[in-house]
């Protein structure tokens, strides 16, 4: 009975001490992230879209598409951000845009992360024909212009939201499958990878339970920053036509239909365009910051 009291006073040390090493790392990365003003200042950009987006049937003061008389006014005390070339106020469809443009942007990086993580640690840890044949396949993808990989990608599924998404997650793939790939190499060496294969353990639980937790840090930080040029690249195939379709609030598509307004209506691109910059800018300032706190060559 004795016996039996010690080890369950030992493994809930063990939970105990487990839980006091995370809230310590925790403290640590938010102390490092605090000493970072632009990281900070990105995260709290990204916060404030989060929210707007989440929040925005409360915050918007009107229907996205609903059309007025009041045809390309210029801001106003009623229409903050004017109104475009059909009455619709822009303030509601900037609002509702940030939905629409982060969620292209995490369903697309998504995609990416998941096939290209999973196809870069197989490829690394097999080794062989199989890591030949992935990594000339990616190195095909890479040698098209990403914008021209999905344009590609979307002329054959058809334009909408939904195929922007996969043809924006499947050009990324090939820069997730190298990192992952690339780190793999090296954990694969490592002697807790060693000492289980020695011990018979599958490769499906190596590759689960001590090769992908070690590598996550470098792609987290490639998936934030990839957010960014995912929003961008969504961006400029809605500007073409190939994204978002009307009536849809998309801040590529709203740049398309302001182009033809440029000289007397400039608020119906400013807006739109403020909103794709900061956000972009955020998202690399934050991925910049979060590269220095994970990377350990880069702690104070």
């Amino acid at each position: 009975m004795a016996s039996v009291d010690a080890v369950a006073v030992g493994q809930s040390g063990l939970l105990i001490g487990a839980d006091r090493v995370r809230h310590g790392r925790l403290h640590q990365a938010g102390r490092r992230l605090r000493r970072r003003p632009g990281a900070l200042a990105g995260a709290v950009v990204i916060l404030f879209f989060v929210a707007v987006a989440l929040l925005a049937p409360v915050i918007a003061p009107a229907d996205p598409n609903e059309i007025s008389r009041d045809r390309r006014a210029a801001p106003s005390a009623d229409h903050l951000f004017g109104t475009d070339d059909l009455g619709r106020d822009v303030l509601s469809r900037v609002i509702y845009g940030a939905r629409v443009s982060l969620r292209v942007g995490l369903v697309s990086i998504g995609i990416a992360l998941t096939v290209g993580s999973l196809l870069g640690v197989v490829a690394g840890y097999t080794g062989g024909r199989l890591d030949s044949v992935v990594m000339r396949v990616m190195d095909v993808m890479l040698a098209f212009p990403g914008i021209l990989l999905a344009i590609a990608i979307v002329a054959i599924l058809g334009p909408s939201l939904f195929n922007v998404m996969i043809a924006v997650g499947i050009e990324a793939i090939p820069v997730y499958t190298r990192t992952a790939r690339a780190s793999t190499l090296t954990v694969k060496e490592l002697e807790y990878v060693i000492g289980a294969r020695a011990l018979g353990c599958a490769h499906a639980r190596i590759i689960f339970r001590h090769v992908l937790p070690n590598i996550v840090a470098p792609l987290i930080v490639l998936a934030t920053i990839g957010v960014a040029g995912s929003i961008l690249t969504a961006a400029g195939l809605s500007y073409l036509g190939l994204g978002a379709q009307p009536p849809t609030a998309e801040w590529g598509a709203m740049l398309s239909t302001a182009r033809n307004f440029l000289r007397d209506s400039w608020w119906m691109a400013t807006f739109p365009g403020l909103a794709i910059m900061l956000v972009v800018l955020a998202l690399n300032l934050f991925g910049d910051g979060l590269r220095d706190i994970l990377d350990p060559r880069l702690r104070d």
